[in-house]
C-alpha cells in the first residue's frame, strides 16, 4: 500500500470529520440542537427496564479506563511486523489515544456544556458534557484496532472489524440511553474521534519510512517466481 492510498483517504477523513466537529461544537454552545437531543433522551428515559440499564452500564465501563489502553496496547502489537516495530507501534498506538483524550478534554472545557438533567441520569457522571469522553474513547481504541487488523490481516478480517466498530457504536449509544450525555454529545466524540484519527494516519503515512511499512517477508520473492520453471525454455 502506497503513502498516497493512506494519506489521501485520511487527510480527507480528518478535514471533513473536524469540520463537521467544530460545527457541531458551536451549534451546541450556542444550545441549537436541543430539539433532536430531547426526542432520544425523552425515549431512553421511557424504555428502562432493569435487565437493559445493567447490560448498558457493563457496556459503557467498558469505554473508559484500562480496556481502551489494552486494546491500543493489542493494536501496536498487532500492527508490528518485529519485536522492534511491536514497541514503535505499541508507543504510537498508546500516544494517539492519549493525546486524543487530552484534547478532547480542552475542547470539553472551552464548550462548556451542561449535561442531561441528573433527574435523568442511569449512571455516575462527572465533568462537562461535549464531546462525551466515553464515546471518543472507545471510538478512539477502535479506530487504532481496526487499523492494526486490517495491516495483521489485510483480507478476511471484515468481520472483525465489525465487531470492533459495533462494540464503539454501543458504548456511545449507552451513554444517551443511561441519560448522561445528549446525542449530540455522542455525535461530537464520534466525529472527533474521526478526524483525530484521520490526522494520525495521515501524518503516519507521511513520516514513516517506507521499510516500516513493509513486510517483513526476508527471503520471499514475488509469487510468480515460485512457479515451476521449464528448462527447455
Amino acid at each position: 500500500m502506497s503513502r498516497r492510498d493512506v494519506s489521501g483517504p485520511a487527510g480527507w477523513a480528518a478535514l471533513g470529520a473536524g469540520t463537521a466537529f467544530a460545527i457541531l461544537a458551536a451549534a451546541v454552545h450556542a444550545d441549537a440542537p436541543r430539539w433532536l437531543d430531547d426526542r432520544f433522551l425523552s425515549w431512553s428515559v421511557a424504555h428502562r427496564p432493569h435487565l437493559a440499564v445493567t447490560v448498558a452500564r457493563g457496556v459503557t465501563a467498558t469505554g473508559t479506563g484500562a480496556v481502551p489502553y489494552a486494546l491500543a496496547v493489542l493494536a501496536g502489537l498487532l500492527a508490528g511486523r518485529s519485536p522492534k516495530q511491536r514497541v514503535l507501534t505499541t508507543v504510537l498506538c498508546l500516544a494517539c489515544l492519549a493525546m486524543g483524550q487530552t484534547l478532547r478534554f480542552e475542547v470539553m472545557q472551552l464548550v462548556h456544556r451542561s449535561r442531561p438533567p441528573t433527574t435523568d441520569w442511569a449512571a455516575h457522571a462527572t465533568r462537562w458534557a461535549f464531546p462525551s469522553g466515553h464515546t471518543t474513547t472507545s471510538a478512539l481504541a477502535a479506530g487504532v484496532l481496526i487499523a492494526a487488523v486490517s495491516l495483521w490481516a489485510p483480507r478476511g478480517a471484515t468481520p472483525l472489524r465489525i465487531v470492533i466498530g459495533c462494540w464503539a457504536l454501543l458504548v456511545g449509544l449507552t451513554r444517551i440511553y443511561l441519560g448522561v450525555h445528549w446525542f449530540t454529545d455522542v455525535l461530537g466524540g464520534w466525529l472527533f474521534a474521526v478526524g483525530w484519527l484521520g490526522a494520525c494516519l495521515w501524518a503516519l503515512a507521511r513520516w514513516l519510512p517506507d521499510s516500516f511499512r513493509q513486510s517483513d517477508t526476508v527471503g520471499q520473492r514475488p509469487a510468480e517466481d515460485h512457479a515451476p520453471q521449464n528448462p527447455h525454455r
